[in-house]
């Protein structure tokens, strides 16, 4: 028998901000975005992983901005009139992502996500929350807190700590 709380739990919906890398399309809880901005230049880190772009200057807040696609190696890497940085607040963090566009907000049911599959040692899905559908679109959606809370997204916080 279920109680109160996992029937609320089974029934629940989530709300993301839909956005593309390459050809997949990812969604990330809608809480964890604070705005969307047009990507601008950024002034880089020295010895930085390639991943991290560099920081921003949000109004008197140093940002770190990291690029999704060069983080989750998907290939070359083309900045354009749809290149986005989508501004996060994750663990008491102010941090940017750059994705190739943002796509909309979607709401999903708890039958319309399904687990991450199981890939071995392979491919790393720890960063994976489910896969979404609506209609025939796919949606991966990410762990974006335990992505920016990771043990190389350390980085950072020294980045922030030398541009302080």
């Amino acid at each position: 028998m279920q109680t109160n709380n996992e029937h609320t739990a089974a029934g629940a919906s989530r709300e993301l901000l839909t956005f593309t890398l390459g050809s997949e399309e990812y969604g990330i809880d809608i809480l964890k975005v604070q705005e969307i901005r047009g990507y601008e230049a950024v002034t880089t880190i020295a010895n930085a992983p390639d991943f991290i772009k560099g920081v921003i200057n949000l109004r008197g807040i140093i940002v770190p901005v990291v690029d999704m696609r060069i983080k989750f190696k998907l290939g070359s890497v083309t900045y354009d009139e749809t290149t986005v940085v989508i501004i996060l607040n994750v663990a008491d963090r102010v941090v940017g992502m750059v994705v190739d566009g943002v796509s909309d907000v979607t709401t999903l049911k708890a039958d319309e996500i399904k687990p991450a599959p199981e890939f071995g040692a392979g491919l790393d899905v720890k960063y994976l929350q489910g896969l979404g559908t609506v209609d025939e679109r796919m949606i991966i959606l990410a762990d974006i807190e335990k992505l920016m809370t990771s043990r190389d997204m350390e980085l950072i916080e020294a980045a922030e700590e030398m541009n302080a």
